[in-house]
C-alpha cells in the first residue's frame, strides 16, 4: 500500500501530469457521451483534416488562403456530387441485383452440400447436412426479417442523411476557413504551462496525419484497381465487390482475409471450379500483395511502431466502442495510448521524491 501511495504522490505531484490527465479524461468523456449527437462534427473534422494537406499545397504554390479554401471545396463538392449520384445508385443496383440472385446461390448450394455424403461418406453424413441446412435456412429466415425490419424503418435514416448531405459540407466549410480561430478558441481554454500535453501532441500528431490521410488514399487506390481488375475479368458485381476491398484495408491482417469470401462466393457461382475462378483469386492475391508490400510504404512515411497483436485489440476495442469511426481512427487512438505510455515513466522520473531537494533532483538527472 504504501508503495502505492508514494507512486501516486511521485506521479501526481507534477501539474503537467494533471493537466494530461484532465484533456484525457474530458476528451474520452465527450466522445464517449456525445459522440453520437457530435458524430457530424466529428466527420467533418475528419473530412477537413484530410482536405486541409491541398488546401497547404495550394497556398505553397501562391494562393491566397481563402482561395484555396473555395478551390478545394468545390472540388469536394464535386466529389460528394459524383459519389451519391454515380458510385451509390451503382451499388445499390447491384446488391438488389446479388440480394435477386440469392435463391439461386442458396440452391446451388444445398445441391454441393448434398453431394458431399456421396463422395465422402466417412466424412459427413446425410443427417449432418440436413441439419446444416435447416440450420442455415433458419438463419437465412432471421437475416430476411432483420432486414425487413430495417428497410421500413429507414425512412427517417434516409431523413437523417439528407440532412447530413447538407450539414456536413457546411460544417467542412468554416472549419477549412476559419481554423485558425477555432484553433485558438480551444487553446484558450487550456493552461498556459501545458507542456506536457504539446509534447504527447507533438509526438503522435505526424503519425495521425501520416495514417488519416494515407489511409483514405489507400481506400481509393486499392478499391479503384480493384473495380478495373474485377470489370477486365468479367466478374459480377465488380463495384460492389471492389468497395468492399477498399474499405477492408480500414482493418490490417483481417479485412482481406474476410473479403476474400465474398469473391470467390460470387467468382464460383459465376464460373464454377476452373480457370477463370483462379484469374480472379490471382488477381486478387497480387492486389493484395502489392498493397502490402508497395502502397502502404509509399502512402505512409512513416512507420506506426506498433505490434500487430496491439493494432488487432486496438481495433476490437475502438471498434467495439464507436463503431465504423472507432476502426478508423484505432491506429491512431493507439498511437496516442502509446505516446502517453512512453511519455509516463519520463515524467515520473524528473518529479522530486518526498524529501529531495531540486539540486539533488537536478544532479539525479545528470
Amino acid at each position: 500500500m504504501n508503495l502505492l501511495t508514494s507512486w501516486f504522490r511521485r506521479t501526481f505531484a507534477d501539474p503537467q501530469v494533471v493537466i494530461l490527465g484532465i484533456v484525457l479524461i474530458a476528451g474520452v468523456l465527450v466522445v464517449a457521451g456525445l459522440g453520437r449527437m457530435l458524430a457530424p462534427v466529428f466527420a467533418s473534422i475528419v473530412i477537413a483534416y484530410l482536405l486541409e494537406a491541398v488546401v497547404i499545397r495550394l497556398q505553397l504554390l501562391g494562393l491566397p488562403r481563402l482561395a484555396s479554401v473555395l478551390l478545394v471545396f468545390l472540388l469536394f463538392l464535386a466529389s460528394l456530387f459524383f459519389l451519391f449520384f454515380g458510385l451509390v445508385p451503382m451499388l445499390i443496383r447491384q446488391l438488389t441485383q446479388l440480394v435477386q440472385q440469392l435463391p439461386n446461390y442458396i440452391t446451388q448450394g444445398q445441391d454441393l452440400l448434398l453431394q458431399l455424403p456421396e463422395r465422402y461418406p466417412q466424412l459427413v453424413s446425410e443427417r449432418q447436412i440436413e441439419r446444416l441446412i435447416s440450420s442455415a435456412g433458419s438463419e437465412l429466415a432471421l437475416a430476411g426479417q432483420q432486414f425487413l425490419t430495417w428497410s421500413l424503418t429507414s425512412v427517417g435514416t434516409v431523413v437523417g442523411l439528407a440532412v447530413l448531405l447538407v450539414l456536413i459540407p457546411v460544417l467542412v466549410f468554416f472549419i477549412l476557413k476559419d481554423k485558425d480561430q477555432l484553433i485558438d478558441w480551444f487553446k484558450g481554454y487550456l493552461p498556459v504551462e501545458r507542456h506536457l500535453v504539446s509534447s504527447v501532441w507533438a509526438d503522435v500528431e505526424a503519425q495521425i496525419a501520416n495514417y488519416v490521410r494515407g489511409k483514405a488514399g489507400e481506400i481509393v487506390i486499392v478499391g479503384a484497381v480493384s473495380y478495373v481488375t474485377f470489370i477486365s475479368l468479367g466478374l459480377q458485381y465488380s463495384a460492389l465487390l471492389a468497395t468492399m476491398v477498399g474499405f477492408s484495408v480500414l482493418i490490417p491482417y483481417i479485412g482481406a482475409a474476410v473479403i476474400t469470401l465474398p469473391i470467390a462466393f460470387v467468382a464460383y457461382f459465376q464460373w464454377g471450379w476452373g480457370w477463370s475462378f483462379g484469374q480472379v483469386m490471382i488477381a486478387y492475391a497480387i492486389i493484395q500483395a502489392l498493397d502490402g508490400n508497395v502502397l502502404v510504404p509509399l502512402l505512409f512515411s512513416e512507420a506506426l511502431n506498433l505490434h500487430p497483436v496491439a493494432i488487432i485489440v486496438a481495433i476490437l476495442v475502438f471498434g467495439g466502442l464507436w463503431g465504423f469511426w472507432g476502426i478508423f481512427f484505432a491506429i491512431p487512438l493507439a498511437t496516442v495510448v502509446q505516446a502517453v505510455l512512453k511519455a509516463w515513466p519520463k515524467i515520473s522520473n524528473h518529479v522530486e521524491s518526498p524529501g529531495q531537494t531540486s539540486t539533488d533532483a537536478d544532479i539525479d538527472a545528470v
